[in-house]
Formats: structure tokens, sequence, C-alpha cells
């Protein structure tokens, strides 16, 4: 095939499609057994998207006659989709380590909140803060997390609570989403806590009557798009009823439900997120079996938190018993002052220990369900042709390695890929030909 193409990928020891039949999820069984191509070569059209995946010598012959921008020798390396991290809070200010030291002293995550810390404290720092400051800080982050391997990362508002700052929050993800390669979902989430001086009834009703028409204003005239809402359901903060009023408000406005459910207690948030057609709940450590079938049956996507359960000594969330019941499984950072984890191959390394899953279904979690879970898996999440050229090398001749070596993304990760373009290079991992 003739004609000059933005990148070849040549030559990979594994190539990892994750899928093989354009699968929009991986569930049971399929999230156990991922499709893996050996000395593979792939191709990314200028377009950013790849237009042909399969054996070396094979692609050799296809586009013998072409040229490239770029081309990548993969001797010796695998080739993997993109990570998706599917749930994050990487806009704030503010520094909580100090709450780190109250946790490890017996604190409890309620205990701080009812203090006046936690999210109250960071919606202090942040509401002080300017939009330059928060965009300084949210980019840092952003490329801290595209170095560990993602691709495309969910980023929620939240640490707002009054309409002011929330819109300062999602004007700070508009503007990466328009001036970084890393790709963004951006999830509004004003009903992340009750704010100091109202009843939740009463912030339900401000979210409800003024928040929400305001960004269907701002989608109107092209200046802000929110893809999803979220809503923290669980008790002491935002109930059951006022959750389902402001997602229903939310959805009637062309927002994708995705919200943080039966985290700390048993709430019923899966029955009613399987009720409303959500797209995705995250967290669920406190689901019941009712709501386990319920998002099955909805194929509602479950997006576990490894590095919450983990921080804050949570039990753990059921993933064996939601895989084995057909629950499309995601998984996510969390990143957020309470969790500091930039790392999704940190994620999904714990998902394996901690939640018993196996390496292949957290893969499967990292990169086409959590694509699902915000509604992009026809474009992102795997290595197949008419997806976009998300991609990232290691320098290991087994891809598992990703997983395996504890916190040793660093060293691992050569290049990381967004439509076809280079956006990291390790120097110190591999060399590269350039034409």
């Amino acid at each position: 095939m003739a004609g000059r193409h933005r990148l070849l990928l040549e030559n990979a020891r594994q190539l990892v499609l994750v899928c093989g039949r354009g699968e929009e999820c991986l569930r049971r069984e399929g999230a156990g057994g991922l499709a893996v191509l050996r000395d593979a070569s792939l191709v990314v059209g200028l377009d950013g998207c790849i237009i042909a995946v399969g054996q070396a010598d094979v692609i050799r012959h296809q586009f013998s006659g072409a040229t490239f921008e770029r081309i990548i020798d993969c001797s010796g390396k695998c080739v993997l989709p993109g990570l998706v991290d599917a749930h994050t809070h990487p806009v704030w200010a503010g520094d909580r380590v100090h709450e780190f030291a109250m946790k490890l002293a017996g604190a409890s995550y309620m205990d701080i909140h009812e203090a006046g810390g936690g999210i109250h404290f960071t919606v202090e720092h942040t509401r002080k803060a300017t939009e330059e400051e928060l965009f300084t800080t949210f980019k840092h982050r952003l490329e801290r997390m595209c170095r560990a391997g993602s691709t495309l990362v969910e980023c929620k508002s939240g640490y707002g609570l009054n309409l002011d700052t929330e819109l300062k929050m999602l004007r700070v993800i508009e503007r990466a989403k328009q001036t970084m390669d890393i790709g963004i979902s951006s999830t509004y989430c004003g009903a992340h806590s009750v704010p100091k001086g109202k009843t939740a009834t009463e912030a339900t009703d401000d979210i409800i009557n003024n928040h929400l028409p305001k960004l269907k204003e701002l989608k109107l005239s092209g200046e802000i798009h929110v893809d999803n809402i979220d809503v923290f359901c669980e008790k002491g903060v935002f109930d059951l009823e006022s959750t389902r009023r402001i997602l229903q408000a939310g959805k009637d406005i062309g927002l994708q439900i995705n919200f943080h459910g039966d985290e700390l207690h048993p709430m019923k948030s899966a029955e009613l997120g399987a009720e409303l057609g959500a797209r995705a709940i995250s967290h669920l450590e406190e689901v019941s079996d009712e709501g386990i079938t319920a998002m099955a049956r909805a194929k509602c996507a479950a997006v576990l938190l490894p590095t919450t359960a983990y921080m804050l000594r949570l039990k753990q969330p059921q993933a064996r018993k939601m895989l084995e019941e057909g629950v499309i499984v995601a998984l996510g950072s969390d990143f957020n002052p309470n969790a500091y984890c930039f790392s999704m191959p940190m994620v999904m390394h714990l998902a394996c220990v901690n939640m018993k899953m196996s390496m292949n279904e957290a893969l499967a979690a990292a990169t086409i369900n959590a694509a699902y879970a915000l509604g992009k898996s026809d474009t992102h999440g795997s290595i197949e042709v008419g997806k976009q050229g998300d991609l990232v090398i290691i320098n290991s001749s087994r891809w598992e390695h990703l997983i395996y070596q504890f916190g040793g993304h660093e060293a691992l990760i050569s290049y990381v890929i967004v439509k076809g373009k280079v956006i990291y290079q390790n120097e110190k991992c591999g060399t590269m030909s350039s034409y």
C-alpha cells in the first residue's frame, strides 16, 4: 500500500490487541483471554487511526512502497493499547498529606470529612486558586499519568461545590482537552459533597436549577463540553433520592451517568444506576448481590478503584463475583488528594493481588472496559483497525511485566503514543528511526 502514513511499529515480540473481533467490552471468559499477536507490526494513518495490524512480514510486504513520518523498531519489545484511567479527580489546590498521618493513626474517611477535612479542605483551597494555578498543576499531573502509560483519562470537577468554582474547574479541563495530546473525558461532579451552610436537598435543588442549565448553555455555545455527570451517593452526603434527581436531570441534558456508589455504606446505588441506564458506577465496595446482578443485566460498568480500598483500608470490591456474574469490570486510579496515585500499572498490580483478578482481566479492565465505562470503546481501548492509534511500547519481551513489576513502569515504558504521535519517549529505553 503506497502513500505516506504517520507511524510504523515493526517487529514487536508481542502486540497485545486486547480485542480481536470488535468487541465493545470483555466480560466473563472474554476478559480472561486477550488477543495477542507475536512478531507483529502495525501502521497508523495520517488521521491518527490504525489502518493495518498483522504479522511483520505481511505488513512489510503490504506497505513496501509506503513512506512513514516515523518508524519504531519494536524488536524484543511489547506493544499494548494506551491505558485508560476511568476515574480521577485531578483538578485541585491544597495538600492533604497531613490527613494521611491521621488515617494511619486510625481516623476514618468520614471522621476526617465530618471534622471539616477531606473534600471540604480541598474545596476551600480550590476556590481560592486562580484558573492559571489550577491549570499548571493539572497539566503536570496529566503529564505524569501519560508517562505511566495513560492515554485517555476521565477528569472530574467537584472541588468547587458552588457554580463559579465548578465552572472554573471545567474550563481548566476544557483547556487541557484543547491544548494537550492526552485524551480526556470530562465529568461534572458538583454533587461531590454537600456545601457548608446547605442541606443536601438545597444543594440538589441548586444543582438542578442553576448548575445544569448553565452547563447546557455553555455546551450549546461551544465553550465547555462535559461528557458525564457524577454524584457521591453516600450516607451523610447525597441520599438515594437526591442522587436520582441529579443523575436524571444530567441525563436529560445529554450527560452520561457515571457516579460514586456503595463505597462506605450499602446504598443500593448499583440498583439505582442500572435502573437509570448508568454507563458506569465507581467504588462498589459495599454493593449488594442484587446490585451486581442488576449491573450485569444492564451492561453498567463497575469502575473498581484498588488504590482507594488500599489507602483507606476498606473492604475490597468483589471483583471475582462481578466477573463471574458478567459485570463489565473496569479500573481507575481515583487520583485525588486522598489517594495520590498516577499509575495505572500499579492499579492493575493492586487489582491482581488484592482483588484476585488475573493479569489478563486487569489489562482488559484498564483498556477496553475502562473505555467502555467512558462511552469510548468504539475508538479506544484496543489495537484494531479503525481505532485511534493510542499505544504503549514497553521494553520487555512479555507484556505482563507492566503489571508484574510493581512500581517498575518508569524503566519499562519506552514510548507513549497518541493518535500515532509519540508524546513521551524514555531516552534510556531503545532506539528509534525517523524517515
